[in-house]
């Protein structure tokens, strides 16, 4: 699996159209898919799950309004959920070039929604595409692990060590599954995710790789907060590792945004569920002091890329937000 910073061929996205997810903020979090599109349009094809014919006119002609008429693909394959980074295959490339894809047991992050739809994406892809399709006997979500390039896995114990993922496996054997089929020679694990993150702590919401060598990572200087003494250890964990060159990693810190809460419950807002396209970093912004930072923070760390800000507090309602929304597509040799 390459890192998501290598050459895309396409990104993939599922339209939104869940009112039980988001009853009043659905056009708000159609404006936000807009605003995704309209940068990765130019460099990469975007890819789009829509339900029916229905919806495909619908969201050509939202794009056209934009001026967005090229490299864009419609898949009509109905969905449950628009997090296809989590259900949606994770794409491999072989040393011809040539694309193939995983497909993992997904179960809604633990058994939590319906996900019938969602379950099936994978395969009908691998049809449509007409690529080889690994199929991998275990449950997994895309947002539970991010990977360097160079063959270093990292996630969370809370997520993968899940009793309500794969409870009939030790760590030892989820890390074989790992090594089989992403071509993975290290692990790296962190403790827990972010509060409120429904997930059961995906690596996407606190760490991040931005180079081989180089993590991002989320720091809570309050000290009295939930996250603050997880995050620490996080951190502390990832000071005492190595890259596939025995050195240690570059960590840089970002800090979370202020809390946003549904009712009594605490949503997972983080700045590391950014997205790195062909030529754009798409980062979730929540209309706190902090954003300002993170984007000259990226910024910094991608001096080739357009850092664009995403308004993300409908999305955050629905329990993700960039990187969940997103699958990319690694370059190969074309077969659409």
């Amino acid at each position: 699996m390459p890192a998501e910073w290598e050459p895309h061929e396409a990104t993939w996205l599922a339209w939104p159209h869940d009112l039980e997810t988001w009853p009043t903020q659905l056009e708000e979090v159609e404006a936000a898919y807009v605003e995704m599109i309209e940068p990765l349009h130019l460099d990469e094809k975007v890819r789009i799950l829509v339900d029916n014919v229905q919806s495909e006119d619908y969201v050509f002609k939202k794009l056209k309004e934009r001026g967005i008429t090229k490299n864009i693909d419609f898949y009509r394959i109905e969905t449950d959920s628009i997090w296809i980074r989590d259900y949606g295959p994770i794409f491999l490339t072989q040393a011809d070039r040539n694309l193939s894809l995983v497909e993992w047991i997904f179960n809604a992050w633990g058994g939590k929604y319906p996900c019938q739809k969602d379950n099936l994406v994978p395969s009908k892809l691998a049809e449509i595409l007409n690529v080889k399709r690994f199929e991998a006997d275990v449950i997994l979500e895309g947002g539970s692990v991010d990977l360097n390039g160079g063959g270093i896995l990292m996630t969370t114990e809370e997520c993968l060590l899940n009793p309500n993922r794969n409870p009939h496996l030790e760590q030892k054997q989820i890390e074989q599954y790992l090594k089989d089929f992403l071509g993975v020679k290290k692990m790296i694990w962190l403790g827990k995710g972010l509060e409120g993150d429904d997930t059961d702590g995906h690596i996407d919401e606190i760490a991040r790789f931005v180079a081989a060598d180089t993590i991002v990572i989320n720091t809570d200087q309050d000290g009295q907060s939930y996250n603050h003494k997880i995050l620490m250890e996080n951190r502390w964990r990832l000071k005492n590792e190595t890259d596939q060159n025995g050195k240690p990693f570059r960590l840089i810190e970002l800090p979370v945004p202020r809390k946003i809460k549904a009712g009594k419950f605490v949503l997972p807002a983080s700045y590391t569920n950014f997205y790195i396209g062909n030529k754009c970093v798409l980062t979730p912004i929540f209309s706190d002091p902090n954003d300002t930072q993170v984007l000259g923070i990226l910024k910094d760390l991608f001096p080739g890329r357009n850092v664009i800000g995403i308004p993300a507090v409908p999305l955050i309602y629905g329990q993700g937000a960039i990187h969940c929304m997103t699958q990319q597509e690694p370059a190969h040799v074309p077969t659409i």
